[in-house]
């Protein structure tokens, strides 16, 4: 049951192609940006772990939308201690900036999908040793799109979400490239360069999902 939950959650992203992440230092806007984000039909939303009510977000998010098709996981985790925290408090993927073996160790133990951050192929290698199915690129304005066509080349297995640097403007060229999915932040939680109102996230979360959905079509 464990696993048939793991390979849902990472089809749902898949499917989708893009994770709606969360940095905030209020609880209240992250639980109202999460509930816009699953509103507007996104399926999996990360929240990082940059700020102390990380955890409230997270614990509340995911007891709102279980159930119902809906995937709440956690970012910038760094260590098992704090992979430990997110999961106990409802976090169903665990995205991180760096490859922690100890990480990935312990998203292993508890069947849940490990998305550690990579910025070379011999870190993805280690990281595809470990039995991570999807790493992350990152940061994703530093490597580009042309990363991920590279390696795809004596790697085509290897499933890849960038993050830091995707944008409405750029995803065609990250898809083109062979992206597993994206990471996008600022880009739905901020659409008009500041905190936007949650009917201005549904809406840029609506926008991204057609715009995929539209380059996708194009790359069969």
């Amino acid at each position: 049951m464990i696993r048939i939950r793991k390979y849902e959650i990472l089809s749902a992203i898949e499917e989708q192609g893009v994770v709606g992440i969360i940095r905030t230092e209020s609880v209240e806007k992250g639980i109202a940006m999460a509930d816009a984000m699953f509103d507007a039909g996104m399926k999996a939303v990360e929240v990082s772990m940059t700020f102390p009510g990380s955890l409230d977000i997270m614990r509340t998010s995911a007891e709102r939308h279980r159930g119902q098709g809906c995937f709440v996981g956690a970012g910038t985790v760094v260590d098992e201690a704090t992979a430990r925290m997110c999961i106990a408090n409802g976090a169903e993927f665990i995205v991180s900036q760096s490859l922690s073996d100890d990480v990935v160790y312990t998203c292993n133990r508890y069947g849940l999908p490990a998305m550690p951050g990579i910025g070379t192929v011999t870190e993805l290698m280690h990281a595809l040793e470990l039995g991570v199915d999807v790493v992350k690129a990152f940061p994703g304005s530093v490597l580009g799109p042309k990363f991920i066509k590279a390696v795809h080349g004596p790697v085509p297995y290897a499933n890849i979400m960038p993050i830091g640097g995707v944008s409405l403007e750029n995803m065609e060229e990250w898809f083109k490239a062979g992206a597993f999915a994206v990471g996008l932040g600022s880009a739905l939680t901020k659409p008009a360069g500041t905190d936007g109102s949650y009917e201005a996230v549904r809406e840029a979360v609506e926008k991204v999902l057609h715009e995929i959905t539209r380059i996708r079509a194009g790359l069969k």
